[in-house]
């Protein structure tokens, strides 16, 4: 006898009524589930399309964005197009979002449905294809890597063991402003020359565990100081992720080679990669000789689960955005507070009253108010990353009521959400007691969404604000700040950044 005979036919026989229940049950779902994907479609049909930017033929609104100024660009279109509009760069459409509202319902409502990267090529080469947590799609690996940012460095745990590095850093800032005063006293000091170099210190002490002064490597045959270890890492990859290839709007055309812009970016990649190897090098023999750091790449090596390339990456990561963006912030905040001496009185009479003799320190931060009110209308006026990295709709969606197609690229315009004249009151000025009338509250500061919302909200935010707020008070409680002659008017920022175009330069007075 066969095995449907001696074994399946009993088994269907003591349970007849089985088979055609299963089989109901499975059809019903089937025909439960083409139902609900056949109404998301015709709701969504239903909904209106995203008003467009006229363009060009072929080339869409790629002249209109020469410029490099996209958020700037993108914010004077709102009062024409609306908060949400599309526009087609090349081959590409892009939907961007100019409102807090639909910003959110983006990145937290949506997101599943847009929680894809889309990178440009310079980006996919300095990513090392989206090898890091702020630039990885929202899958396993992502997960996993942002468990080990949290756990090692920007964590709330973390951030405890990495106080002193924080506390050293703002007395570093302190001594060398006081040096300045002592040699220089009517000089304008370079305040980005002395911050960055301190953020750059505690960049290298939390990812290596030790602040670097010079390293030899193989590939270049000689050693590189601090500050070319500092070009390399940071400033040449800063240029380098803005560096456009004209291919990434025409892809159908990527078999014509670009071979200068090529070049460039490889070398780039390759200077960037070398000097990391040898970074890593040196404190892989420190390990091996037995000496265990509180550092991001101690962990990684412990953990046994990421590859040398995905170590270095991370690594390098948690380097360059350390060193930049809370750099961004801070020197925009002493701009605003030089050039505004009422708010910068405002802000140290606070401090004097809440710390009297005692130096600002991070224990301080719940009861000044208006430092941290100064902190956010910073990040609302001068956001850091003001564009978002694009985002791309891997399935049929909905954003502000208009149809979103699966394929479209989502461009989320920070800038122009904190430039929303419905959200702020003159938004186009700063105004640190915009947070502090009651109409907004304290637990909702990160209403200006400088980092993020939702799953992909920044992991950093914390150790930005400890850095940025501390050092702002310190910097306030010790001298009194006035922008040299020419100052106020030098606000032209770098690229897609915010970053200003030239180093802030301001004349300090030790306060008595």
């Amino acid at each position: 006898m066969d095995v449907f005979t001696t074994t399946i036919l009993p088994s269907f026989q003591v349970m007849p009524y089985a088979t055609p229940a299963a089989i109901g049950v499975l059809s019903f779902s089937m025909f439960f589930m083409k139902k609900f994907i056949s109404d998301n479609k015709k709701r969504n049909a239903r909904l209106p399309s995203v008003p467009e930017v006229p363009g060009w033929p072929v080339i869409g609104n790629l002249l209109q964005l020469k410029e490099k100024k996209l958020h700037k660009t993108f914010t004077s279109w709102v009062e024409i197009h609306g908060p949400i509009y599309s526009i087609r760069t090349g081959s590409s459409t892009i939907a961007v979002l100019n409102s807090n509202d639909v910003a959110k319902e983006a990145m937290v409502t949506r997101y599943s449905s847009i929680s894809t990267r889309k990178l440009s090529k310079a980006l996919t080469v300095l990513t090392q294809d989206k090898c890091m947590v702020a630039t990885s799609d929202y899958d396993e690996f992502h997960k996993m890597v942002k468990r080990c940012i949290l756990t090692s460095v920007l964590g709330t745990n973390a951030q405890r063991r990495h106080r002193c590095h924080r506390d050293t850093l703002i007395e570093n800032i302190s001594n060398r402003l006081h040096a300045h005063v002592d040699t220089s006293p009517d000089e304008a000091v370079n305040f980005r020359e002395i911050f960055e170099s301190g953020l750059f210190g505690i960049a290298l002490k939390e990812a290596l565990g030790k602040d670097v002064q010079s390293v030899y490597v193989d590939e270049f045959g000689s050693s590189l100081s601090r500050e070319e270890i500092f070009k390399v890492l940071v400033l040449d990859p800063m240029e380098g992720a803005i560096d456009v290839d004209w291919r990434d709007f025409f892809p159908y055309l990527s078999w014509i080679p670009n071979k200068r812009w090529e070049l460039n970016i490889q070398q780039m990649h390759l200077r960037r990669q070398a000097v990391m190897n040898a970074l890593m090098k040196e404190q892989k023999k420190r390990i091996a000789l037995g000496e265990e750091l509180n550092s991001y790449l101690d962990f990684l090596l412990s953990e046994g689960t990421l590859t040398e390339k995905q170590i270095s990456m991370l690594v390098w990561e948690a380097i360059i955005e350390a060193s930049d963006t809370t750099l961004i912030t801070n020197e925009w905040a002493i701009y605003e507070l030089a050039k505004n001496p009422n708010c910068q009185d405002m802000l140290f009479q606070q401090i004097q009253i809440v710390c009297r003799s005692e130096k600002t320190t991070e224990e301080h931060l719940s009861q000044l108010p208006y430092l941290n009110a100064v902190f956010h209308e910073t990040i609302r006026k001068h956001s850091p990353v003001p564009v978002i990295p694009l985002r791309y709709a891997h399935e049929d969606t909905e954003l502000g009521g208009y149809y979103i197609p699966a394929g479209s690229e989502i461009a989320i315009n920070i800038y122009g959400c904190n430039m929303d004249k419905k959200q702020w009151i003159k938004p186009e000025e700063w105004k640190p007691e915009r947070f502090l009338d009651g109409k907004y509250d304290p637990k909702d500061l990160h209403k200006t969404i400088g980092f993020g919302a939702g799953k992909r909200a920044c992991a950093g935010a914390l150790q930005a604000l400890l850095v940025g707020c501390t050092s702002i008070g310190r910097l306030i409680q010790e001298f009194e700040w006035r922008l040299r002659d020419g100052e106020e008017d030098n606000v032209a920022i770098v690229g897609l950044t915010t970053r200003k175009l030239q180093p802030l330069h301001a004349i300090i007075k030790p306060r008595t």
